[in-house]
């Protein structure tokens, strides 16, 4: 089957304001008083946000000022059982840059073991008890940090609770890690390594000294998934799966989105939201609640919260612009694209840098023009996400306009974050992309950061199903969000944490989709080969290669274009 040119019909639709033509740039309407996040609230006279760095948040102080400490008073020795996976990789990480001696073990190697090892880690392929030795035979680890994907059966956690060690879940560990900071959590279904990354990326570069803990590579940090700082700040990626934030205490909470996407731990998306209205119970008096405003799911969490503290915002619908939402013990502040969000986003349209830009509002007043380099709507949403918590989290402490000037500035330098349409290479006419998109929400949303991109090359996806649970329950969604392709290739489902039998197939998945050209090829060499044929067959046709999913897929893209290099060098 040959591979077709572009079809305008399966272009994805844009918002309708999306490739409206730029406004000219405008200066900003100063207002006689600004607004701020909390009603009839003055700011004080503050220091320049040059000095931001010298700033100590007010926290609570406990005695244990670390996690885990060995008896003689020195830190510890921590093993973490599945160190290879992005989640458990930081937190190690972070331990060896706090001090800790750090071992760990997985079932195999992954690119984030580099980086632990070179840092000192004692890393161990393969699960045994041999693994909890120290160098003397004798000594055994202080705690035990178990990854969420670690069965209850494993040998080293067997072991470990046999000696008298203790053995944490990661949702224990961040908790006692994190409860002397002011904790930024950033959670959702979706965006949020790319929204925790921005966040601690533009607070970095604002000079705070902050701490940051993201489940994926960040290109522009040098540690790549954390930032170790001494300052009071704490961003963390907040993850749902397995209910693992629910032993954290955050300041400030940020909510992206809200979708039923680990569905072998979730019955339904009801089971989401209601696990996500336990974790906003759990924001610290006086802190500040960050939410998507556009959508029916997140607004029902503050529906929720409305019924609880007898407001009389229960109806479902956003309310007038200017009115304060406020919670019992918090605020709150929404955004979107909707005018009814306190920040919203209007006039968003493609920018040369291949990137987007909008303009910013803040309630009906326009603030600024603000310019990012990656690609996408969604991403447009992840940075009023940024934005707002940083103006929730300084706007008592700093200039106003200020504060904004310095946001906007830095977020056009942001990068992105590894395997989020990230760009393997260019040969010809092909543009090859990776992205970690495992869920309809996500492939719908990077096609249409694709088409926003590259709006008349042809696009090829290769998708990589993660899971044949998620499969099983979504894939009439998986095939509508696909059909947006000019041509569809799926592989053989990659099963991940899969137990039991599920009667889904990446071949099922096929027979599903409508409009574009589609094949399932099992193998990913043989996927290799079968777009090295076709991109050879004409090396100048204008297409941009799509590979999709977390699992092995990654591998296709680098593989695919060191082959043509070969045989067109």
């Amino acid at each position: 089957m040959d591979f077709p040119v572009l079809s305008q019909s399966n272009s994805l639709r844009f918002p309708s304001d999306f490739l409206e033509k730029p406004k000219p740039y405008f200066p900003i309407r100063r207002r006689s008083t600004p607004l701020w996040s909390t009603t009839n609230h003055t700011p004080p006279s503050v220091p320049a946000l040059s000095k931001i760095s010298s700033i100590k948040c007010t926290v609570k102080e406990t005695q244990n000022q670390e996690p885990f400490q060995s008896e003689n008073g020195r830190k510890g020795w921590i093993h973490f059982v599945g160190i290879g996976g992005c989640g458990l990789s930081a937190l190690a990480m972070l331990a060896l840059k706090q001090g800790f001696e750090v071992s760990g073990s997985d079932v195999k190697w992954s690119s984030y073991m580099n980086g632990l090892q070179e840092a000192g880690a004692r890393l161990h392929i393969g699960h045994s008890v041999l693994n909890l030795k120290g160098s003397d035979g004798s000594r055994l680890p202080n705690a035990i940090v178990v990854s969420s994907a670690i069965p209850h059966d494993n040998v080293e956690i067997l072991h470990a609770k046999s000696a008298g060690v203790p053995v944490h879940k990661r949702d224990y560990w961040l908790g006692r890690l994190t409860e002397c900071y002011k904790l930024i959590a950033v959670s959702g279904s979706h965006g949020k390594s790319t929204t925790a990354s921005m966040l601690a990326y533009v607070l970095k570069a604002m000079g705070d000294d902050l701490t940051a803990v993201i489940g994926a590579h960040v290109p522009q940090f040098p540690e790549g998934n954390i930032i170790s700082g001494g300052g009071h700040n704490f961003v963390l990626e907040a993850d749902e799966y397995d209910g693992c934030f629910l032993g954290l205490s955050p300041y400030i909470t940020v909510v992206t989105n809200l979708d039923w996407e680990h569905v072998d731990i979730f019955q339904d998306k009801e089971a989401v939201i209601s696990t996500f209205r336990r974790f906003l119970d759990l924001i610290k008096v006086g802190g500040h609640l960050i939410i998507y405003g556009d959508s029916p799911d997140t607004r029902s969490l503050l529906n929720h919260r409305r019924q609880t503290t007898g407001s009389e915002y229960s109806s479902g619908m956003m309310p007038a612009p200017n009115l304060e939402l406020f919670d019992e013990h918090y605020r709150i502040t929404t955004y979107g694209i909707s005018s009814l969000n306190d920040w919203h986003a209007s006039s968003i349209r493609p920018n040369c840098h291949g990137g987007s830009d909008y303009t910013l509002f803040h309630r009906e007043f326009p603030e600024v023009e603000i310019s990012l380099q990656i690609p996408g709507v969604h991403n447009v949403l992840n940075s009023l996400a940024v934005i707002a918590t940083v103006m929730a989290l300084f706007s008592d402490r700093t200039q106003y306009y200020e504060l904004i000037s310095h946001v906007r500035l830095h977020l056009k330098s942001f990068n992105g974050v590894s395997r989020r349409f990230e760009m393997i290479g260019t040969i010809c006419g092909c543009h090859i992309y990776d992205d970690y998109a495992h869920h309809p929400t996500e492939v719908h949303a990077v096609l249409q950061a694709a088409r926003q991109r590259f709006p008349f090359k042809a696009i090829w996806v290769v998708f990589q199903p993660h899971s044949y649970s998620r499969l099983a329950a979504l894939k009439d969604e998986f095939a509508t969000a696909l059909s947006d392709a000019d041509h569809v290739v799926v592989t053989a489902v990659y099963a991940a944490r899969d137990k039991g039998f599920w009667d889904a197939s990446g071949s099922d998945l096929v027979a599903s989709i409508n409009g574009p050209p589609c094949e399932y090829i099992s193998s990913l060499e043989a996927v290799v080969d079968k777009l090295v044929f076709q991109i050879s067959k004409d090396l100048h046709r204008q297409v941009v290669v799509l590979t999709l999913g977390p699992g092995d897929i990654t591998t296709v893209g680098p593989k695919v274009l060191h082959k043509l290099q070969q045989q067109y060098k």
